[in-house]
């Protein structure tokens, strides 16, 4: 019997409970979408904010001019600890670069630069968002290839594929200019050569000056993976860029917080919209209740009716937005970061236990049926 009162119940109110339906299933898309986001959120934007460049520097832990060799550079073979871990699986994903740094003058002496030897073919992946007019020097042997800054190409008067000599000291170097960098930054105004050629240069071998390290994963992530590598780095720290540190963390807590707020705002409008509805079905239900009181129906059973109705109504609008949802949410990645996000399992019995919240919470106007005197309500319909 209860249940088919409640089956008549259903079919019987059948149009306000679709709009109900409607509420729920839009809330739980969206509140879906968003929290899958929200939980994937992290690893996309990390991956993004990678682009930002590297976020830690190697340097000797030695000041400068407390050692024989000037600038407190270092040996090539002090990094063998972080190319260990990049190409043996601890740290999968980071990725590093070398560099002397040299001020150079140009024939005659006319103009200082600074020089810049580094893995160019490594810059691809450390610093993405360099624009190169020409060639990029992909190969890490090229001794007479360079790569020169837009306001430094202006200064020497040189094009791709231009001749161009540099000196330091007493040495030389023939170059030959494979591109010009654009990036908006102090890189405009340096020379890049390979880091072979710079120690050639300044009668370095084997020594560098610094390194840049791009470590993969969330600010405290980086941070952890970045305080297990330093101990193994004798005589050197590994210091983090701040600016890249505290831009990404700052970045990544605002979408969280924004995402986070916004699936609140739905669910609160969500519940608004089933208590509209509900509160006109409990007018709509008088009748109904008064004529069950009479025939003896206990108002904990009536109430029970409702309470059911409106759990079922919950679960069937969960159900469908998580799935519509995470469809949805995918469909945002690929647009958004060019890859669909992870489907998240959690988050379907989540939305499913937090719509039928939202059912009940709004089914509150139907506590209002308990105060029905049947007699009222019978007279009234005659």
């Amino acid at each position: 019997m209860f249940w088919r009162v409640l089956k008549q119940m259903i079919v019987r109110g059948r149009g306000r409970l679709a709009v109900a339906l409607v509420a729920l299933v839009s809330g739980a898309t969206a509140s879906a979408a968003l929290l899958n986001l929200e939980i994937d959120a992290e690893r996309k934007f990390t991956r993004e904010l990678r682009t930002l460049g590297p976020n830690y520097l190697v340097r000797s832990a030695v000041p400068a001019g407390a050692s024989d060799e000037p600038g407190a550079v270092f040996s090539e073979e002090a990094l063998e600890p972080l190319l260990r871990a990049a190409r043996g699986g601890d740290a999968p994903g980071m990725e590093l670069a070398p560099s002397l740094y040299l001020i150079v003058r140009s024939p005659g002496g006319e103009t200082s630069l600074v020089l810049a030897g580094t893995w160019l073919d490594e810059y691809p992946r450390i610093a993405p968002w360099w624009s190169v007019n020409g060639t990029w020097v992909k190969d890490r042997e090229n001794s007479s290839a360079c790569l020169v800054g837009q306001q430094a190409a202006a200064k020497l008067r040189v094009r791709p594929g231009s001749s161009l000599e540099l000196h330091y000291g007493e040495r030389a170097s023939a170059l030959r200019v494979a591109g010009i960098v654009s990036t908006g930054g102090a890189e405009d105004d340096q020379v890049f050569t390979n880091l072979a050629v710079a120690q050639q240069l300044a009668g370095l071998p084997g020594k560098i000056s610094v390194a840049e390290v791009s470590v993969p994963g969330s600010p405290r992530e980086a941070e952890k993976q970045a305080a297990q590598l330093a101990p193994q780095l004798a005589g050197l720290e590994m210091r983090p860029l701040r600016q890249i540190a505290e831009a990404e963390g700052q970045l990544l807590a605002r979408v969280q917080d924004l995402l986070f707020w916004s699936v609140g705002l739905i669910l609160v409008l969500t519940a608004l919209c089933v208590l509209a509805t509900t509160l006109a079905l409990a007018v709509e239900r008088r009748a109904d209740v008064g004529l069950m009181k009479a025939l003896g129906g206990q108002m904990t059973r009536i109430v029970r009716l409702f309470l059911v109705e409106a759990g079922l109504l919950g679960a069937a609008g969960g159900m469908t937005g998580a799935v519509i949802g995470t469809v949805l949410s995918a469909w945002i990645g690929r647009q958004v970061f060019g890859t669909a996000t992870s489907v998240r399992v959690e988050v379907i019995p989540l939305i499913l236990a937090v719509m039928v919240a939202v059912a009940l919470l709004g089914a509150l106007p139907l506590r209002l049926l308990s105060h029905v005197r049947p007699g009222t309500v019978l007279r009234e319909s005659e």
